[in-house]
C-alpha cells in the first residue's frame, strides 16, 4: 500500500498518512503538552442545539469530567453554560484529529443539529479511527398524527413536483436553504427571520418576515390566517420549538412538506440529555 504522510503544523499532535489509491487515511496522536488534570474526562461536545447547552449545564460539575463545547458560530441558541467554548471550524477531517489529539479529548459527545447529518459522519469516522469513545444526541424525529396531512421529502428541490403554482408557501427550513428552492418560481415564498437579513431575499418570488420566538400555536394560527398561506415546508428536525407550527397547520388543515433527515452514522445513540449525561458517567 503506498502511503504518503503528513505531518502535522506548529503546534499539531498528530502524524497523518493517506493511502495514494484508495484515498484512505491513518492517524497517529502523539504526546500534547496539554495533558488536564490527571484522572480527568476531556469531553468534546459538539454543540450548538439546546440539548446541547443542558448538557453542558449538566455536566459542569461533575467530579473528574471536564467539557469543551464547541459551536460553529455564535447563534442564539448558543448561550453561556458554564463550560470553556470553542467558536469554529476544525479545518476538516485531519483539523479535527489533530485537536483531538492536541486536546488530549477522552470521549466526543455529538449533540449537533439533526441536518448536520455530514458532521457526525466525520466526527464518528475520525473517532474510530483514534479509538476515542463517541455518542450521538439525536432527538425524534416527528411523526405525522391524525388531521395531518404531510408530503414527505428528500430533498428541498421535490417541493415544486407537490406544492401548485400560485400557492403562498410559508418557509421554515432557514435563510441559508432558500437557494435550493429556486425552481419554485410562480410561488409566493416567506421565510421568516429573528433579524435583518443581510442583502435582498435570493429568490425572485418572495420575501422575509422579521418575528422573535416563541411562537405558540395560537401565534402561528393567526400569522398563517393573516398571510393566507397555503403551504408550510419543514425540516424534521424535532424538539418542542418548531412545534407549534406543524399544530397551527393541523388545526388550519394545511398541507406539510416535510423534508425528510439525511442517513445517520451507525453510531451508538442517544434521544435525552439524562440518557447522554449518563453515558458520560459511566465513561469515567
Amino acid at each position: 500500500m503506498g502511503l504518503s504522510r503528513r505531518l502535522g503544523g506548529a503546534g499539531k499532535a498528530g502524524v497523518g498518512w493517506a493511502d495514494a489509491k484508495s484515498g484512505e487515511w491513518f492517524y497517529l496522536c502523539l504526546p500534547s503538552r496539554n495533558f488536564g488534570a490527571p484522572g480527568v474526562m476531556r469531553v468534546l461536545l459538539l454543540a450548538g442545539t439546546v440539548e446541547a447547552r443542558e448538557i453542558a449545564a449538566c455536566l459542569r460539575d461533575v467530579p473528574g469530567v471536564q467539557v469543551i463545547a464547541s459551536v460553529a458560530a455564535i447563534t442564539r441558541t448558543v448561550q453561556p453554560s458554564g463550560v470553556p467554548m470553542r467558536v469554529g471550524g476544525f479545518g476538516g477531517v485531519d483539523g479535527f484529529a489533530e485537536y483531538l489529539c492536541h486536546e488530549n479529548i477522552t470521549a466526543v459527545m455529538d449533540a449537533t443539529h439533526p441536518f448536520s447529518a455530514d458532521i457526525s459522519h466525520r466526527s464518528f469516522a475520525v473517532c474510530q479511527r483514534l479509538n476515542i469513545p463517541y455518542l450521538q444526541v439525536l432527538r425524534p424525529p416527528w411523526v405525522a398524527g391524525p388531521g395531518d396531512r404531510w408530503a414527505d421529502l428528500n430533498r428541498e428541490e421535490d417541493a415544486a413536483h407537490h406544492i401548485p403554482v400560485g400557492a403562498r408557501v410559508f418557509v421554515a427550513t432557514g435563510r441559508k436553504t432558500l437557494h435550493r428552492f429556486e425552481n419554485m418560481s410562480g410561488r409566493l415564498m416567506i421565510c421568516r427571520q429573528i433579524e435583518t437579513a443581510d442583502g435582498a431575499f435570493p429568490l425572485d418570488h418572495g420575501y422575509y418576515l422579521l418575528g422573535h420566538p416563541p411562537f405558540s400555536v395560537a401565534d402561528e394560527v393567526d400569522l398563517f390566517r393573516e398571510l393566507n398561506i397555503d403551504w408550510l415546508i419543514m425540516r424534521n428536525a424535532g424538539g418542542d420549538a418548531s412545534r407549534p407550527k406543524l399544530d397551527a397547520a393541523r388545526q388550519l388543515h394545511l398541507p406539510v412538506a416535510m423534508i425528510r433527515r439525511s442517513a445517520q452514522p451507525d453510531a451508538p445513540q442517544v434521544e435525552t440529555v439524562a440518557a447522554a449525561v449518563d453515558w458520560v458517567k459511566g465513561q469515567i
